[in-house]
């Protein structure tokens, strides 16, 4: 089990961002959350497996079709287990 946090600006708010990301990550089984910052970026934490993230992390690389992405940075860490039962949308 694994756990990527990802931060990303550019134009990412106000095009679906974070509505598509939850598709994509349901799609991929995958569970945690994505946020609006106050600085215009977006961020994200998924848990899964290390192959699902990866294709997770690649599809955040342009987001969905209005987005724009300047900048991403995307960490990785191992868990012993998933600590989120979904991935939700926080405001």
């Amino acid at each position: 089990m694994y756990k990527i946090h990802v931060m990303i600006s550019g134009d990412v708010q106000g095009v679906w961002f974070r509505v598509s990301a939850q598709d994509k990550a349901n799609e991929l089984k995958l569970t945690g959350w994505v946020k609006n910052l106050f600085s215009n970026a977006v961020e994200i934490e998924a848990e899964g497996k290390r192959d699902e993230l990866a294709i997770f992390a690649g599809w955040l690389t342009t987001g969905p079709p209005n987005a724009t992405i300047e900048k991403i940075s995307v960490e990785w860490e191992e868990l012993p287990e998933r600590q989120f039962s979904s991935f939700e949308i926080h405001k």
